[in-house]
């Protein structure tokens, strides 16, 4: 891999952007992470990460804004020079029934899930191109194919990026320049250790056929070979990564 190469990792500073930002830091990248304006502490974040030999660097952004993502990724080819991955990890969710979910609901989830994978890839297919080799890879959810009870507007828009990744990578795949999808299951983060551990063994494990959550570090490890040069003829593909709670 060229010493030199640039990954740029949207939702960077969550649990599982941590562990893809780090294992692509391992891989010999250097990563770009981009993190949102309601992410509390930036800096000790990246303090913490230097303390384990961990050196990135951090910039903010709303990549459900157009302009903001723009003036972003222009700010990140100026320092860095080059973008030749893009994995686009933002989410949020907004659980409600569709019977009580508000338009702004509907639109806040869609806008942050969905346009932010347009908004960020609309802007390092120039720079990929120039160099005829470029990695975009998609962080969707086993709720984009199996659905969600209360997760109307999320399984949309994370079915949403799987369709778009797939037109995505027919129009790049002569340019040297792969688009796949990655859909975990559950995976062991703060929120979800916070489950009462009743209705973990009750209800959640029972529905994984491995019978566990899963690592962070796993889906990390998903990324990083997306992103390498192993990958080459990998594209329009849809990973899943969910210890067997759904199958396709």
């Amino acid at each position: 891999m060229e010493a030199s190469r640039v990954a740029l990792v949207t939702g960077g500073m969550s649990g599982l952007g941590t562990a893809i930002c780090r294992r692509l830091d391992a891989d010999g990248f250097r990563v770009a992470v981009a993190y949102s304006a309601g992410q509390r502490d930036p800096q000790a974040w990246l303090a913490a990460q230097r303390d384990e030999g961990h050196r990135f660097t951090a910039y903010r952004v709303d990549a459900a804004d157009y302009g903001d993502a723009e003036w972003m990724v222009q700010k990140v080819l100026a320092e860095l020079g080059r973008i030749d991955v893009l994995v686009n990890n933002v989410g949020v969710l907004c659980d409600r029934s569709l019977s009580n979910m508000s338009a702004d609901e509907w639109h806040a989830v869609l806008r942050a899930t969905l346009d932010s994978v347009f908004n960020m890839s609309k802007q390092v297919i120039d720079p990929m191109t120039e160099r005829r080799w470029g990695r975009i890879i998609n962080l969707s959810s086993v709720t984009a194919q199996s659905g969600a009870y209360g997760q109307s507007n999320y399984a949309a828009a994370k079915a949403g990026i799987h369709g778009f990744t797939k037109s995505l990578a027919l129009e790049l795949a002569r340019l040297g320049i792969t688009v796949n999808t990655i859909s975990p299951g559950i995976l062991r983060s703060r929120l979800v250790q916070q489950i009462p551990s009743d209705v973990m063994a009750r209800t959640i494990l029972p529905s994984i056929p491995v019978g566990r959550l899963g690592e962070p570090a796993e889906v990390a490890a998903l990324v990083a070979y997306l992103a390498s040069d192993d990958a080459a003829y990998v594209t329009g593909a849809n990973v899943a990564i969910n210890g067997g709670q759904h199958m396709s």
